[in-house]
């Protein structure tokens, strides 16, 4: 999945602003995440298309970066998370985002961007299928 990350500032309103000008682009979400910080806000958005979306909103004055993040699905169990991310470690790849986008009594599935993508992707291979 292809990810977008747009900081603003932290005000009323401003999800509702993006959400309707990808909407009226015809451009679904995916997967949404917004953390503030002090007073701006980071919103790291999922969509398909993330050219599009990048250049929909900086058409209307919003800082876009985009970035490719894994889907990845594990066991919802307890320790599967570190073992996840020590196989990362123990290979020099670095997590640096990572979002849970759902979850049901037998599985999680995760977006994860890490440093190292195409090392990450053939190390993770297993965790890929989301089948």
């Amino acid at each position: 999945m292809k990810q977008i990350t747009i900081m603003v500032e932290d005000k009323v309103g401003v999800l509702a602003d993006i959400s309707y000008i990808l909407g009226k682009a015809k451009i679904n979400i995916d997967a949404i995440t917004v953390t503030k910080v002090g007073e701006n806000a980071i919103i790291y958005i999922g969509v398909k298309d993330e050219k599009r979306a990048k250049d929909v909103l900086m058409n209307n004055s919003y800082r876009v970066m985009s970035s490719e993040n894994l889907i990845i699905k594990m066991s919802d169990q307890p320790g599967e998370l570190t073992r996840l991310s020590k196989l990362l470690a123990d290979s020099g790849i670095n997590i640096e985002n990572i979002h849970m986008l759902t979850r049901d009594k037998e599985s999680a599935v995760f977006s994860i961007k890490v440093d190292k993508t195409s090392k990450a992707e053939k190390l993770l291979a297993p965790y890929l299928n989301l089948e």
